[in-house]
């Protein structure tokens, strides 16, 4: 595998962050929710990491983003929802279609589960996914989050749970 490089999010990254959001919206659209169209612009992208930036302050998300040698953004991961229930968060990631099949979603996702357990003390972690996105499904299977019984919601959207104690 190339050398890939897991940083924390900084405020810098705006150049380079819509880029990579402009570039792949096309392939992230068709595997999760879309963004608002105003955040493919300087402002969207600024503002979506100040608030970003914000919430690691607090305690409530931790961003990264993953680079190539070359120091481009081919990847971003993060945990949410940090303590919400108590002792819990989100996980969630995105890569570049051009470096799929890497191991970059395996290895991104390994690093949310050490930071998840060491730096914030967590017990459990929360994914989802569309039923129809079989990559991501095996990604949280191979760093052993297990699929939940759909709610009625759930299943009317389509998407599957996913949990992984720590």
């Amino acid at each position: 595998m190339k050398p890939f490089r897991i940083r924390e999010l900084k405020s810098t990254d705006a150049e380079a962050l819509l880029a990579f959001e402009i570039h792949n919206r096309a392939w992230f659209e068709s595997q999760i929710d879309a963004r608002d169209p105003a955040f493919y612009s300087w402002t969207g992208v600024t503002d979506h990491i100040e608030s970003y930036l914000a919430d690691f302050a607090e305690g409530a998300w931790h961003p990264f983003v993953i680079e190539d040698a070359s120091g481009r953004i081919v990847g971003r991961a993060n945990l949410k929802g940090i303590h919400s229930p108590l002792d819990c968060a989100e996980v969630g990631y995105r890569i570049d279609r051009r470096v799929c099949g890497q191991g970059l979603a395996t290895l991104a996702l390994k690093r949310l589960i050490q930071e998840a357990r060491m730096r914030w003390g967590l017990t459990q972690l929360v994914a989802y996914v569309y039923e129809s996105n079989l990559g991501s499904r095996k990604v949280l299977e191979r760093c052993g989050f297990v699929p939940e019984a759909r709610s009625d919601s759930e299943e009317a959207e389509g998407g599957c749970r996913f949990v992984l104690s720590i």
